[in-house]
């Protein structure tokens, strides 16, 4: 594999304000606490990975505003050491931002989004002759206007570009974001996954795209459902693995077939402090595991342990661990 790993699509600025609990229309919460954090796949997962393990190359690739928020995010992802050459800002376009509100107690949020410049990212930002990477990650699909946008020969931009990544040699992976319409997200993002090695999604994403449920009607997850969502999606042109998380556990199809699971760690009570960025986490364990060559159930063990060290903090990376680190906090809390 080439070196290194690219992580390009969506990036933000959180505003991340602690509540004690959603109000009814027309009533108060109270805000306890507030932070800026760096979010989105692009800085979250990137991150993830580069604290992982501080030696594997990592770059991302995004659009920001040419404001103060677009410095803050192109600044923090370089002190992580991430090679930030490969985010552009956009005379008179707003960094894109999300409004977190958390839910101090069990660290449920909620996201208030606009999205800023992300809407106008496009392959026209990414140097493609000189993307010397071994695995790419998209995100998010379904939120990227640009890339949404209808393409005669490939369904979409999105396929269309990541067919041109697979054309260079690169690994592709996809992330997509959450809507309330399945209709609209099996349009905007199935002709992608014909040009996807890795999809990595949480449950609802998944089912959507598999037109599937992947709870019943009391929202316990429905495990008996999982391995033919995944089946679905890899029969949807997916080469390689279909990678499902939930808060309960992960779950994937490799290459040949085999459906694999793995619970989510134990944590004990009122370790959960935030869960803005988790599934990013999640995916930032996938990948490096991608990246190192490791089988799919290795793959799953890093993701939870991951995504549990992100549960530690109130924003999407002060929370994330190294290998070695990630690794005792799995052994410390997997379900044995």
């Amino acid at each position: 594999m080439r070196e290194g790993i690219a992580v390009a699509g969506t990036l933000v600025v959180d505003n991340i304000k602690m509540i004690d609990g959603y109000p009814e229309k027309g009533m108060i919460a109270d805000i306890s606490r507030i932070s800026r954090g760096i979010g989105g796949c692009v800085a979250n997962t990137a991150c993830g990975v580069k604290i992982l393990d501080p030696s594997i190359p990592v770059k991302s690739i995004s659009l920001v505003g040419d404001d103060d928020n677009g410095t803050f995010v192109v600044e923090r992802l370089s002190s992580y050491g991430i090679d930030t050459t490969g985010i552009r800002k956009e005379k008179g376009a707003a960094t894109s931002f999300s409004d977190v509100m958390t839910i101090e107690s069990t660290g449920e949020r909620t996201f208030f989004h606009d999205r800023g410049a992300c809407r106008l990212f496009s392959p026209v930002h990414v140097d493609l002759e000189n993307l010397d990477v071994g695995l790419l990650l998209l995100g998010y699909g379904a939120l990227l206007d640009s890339m949404d946008m209808p393409d005669k020969e490939y369904g979409t931009v999105m396929a269309r570009f990541l067919h041109d990544v697979k054309e260079k040699g690169v690994l592709t992976a996809m992330d997509v974001a959450s809507t309330r319409d399945e209709e609209l997200m099996q349009r905007l993002v199935i002709p992608s996954l014909k040009y996807t090695d890795y999809l990595i999604v949480n449950e609802i994403e998944g089912g959507m795209l598999a037109g599937l449920s992947p709870r019943r009607k009391d929202g316990s997850l429905n495990r008996e459902t999982l391995p033919e969502i995944c089946r679905k999606l890899k029969n949807l042109g997916v080469a390689r693995w279909v990678v499902i998380h939930a808060p309960e556990l992960g779950c994937a199809v490799d290459e040949s077939g085999d459906y694999v699971e793995e619970a989510s760690l134990r944590l004990p009570q009122g370790y959960i402090v935030g869960a803005v960025g988790a599934g990013d986490a999640f995916c930032a364990g996938v990948l490096y595991s991608i990246y190192k060559g490791l089988p799919v159930k290795e793959a799953l063990c890093m993701g939870a342990a991951s995504a549990a060290a992100n549960l530690s903090a109130g924003d999407s990376v002060s929370g994330l661990r190294s290998v070695s680190e990630t690794k005792k906090l799995y052994e410390q809390y997997h379900v044995k």
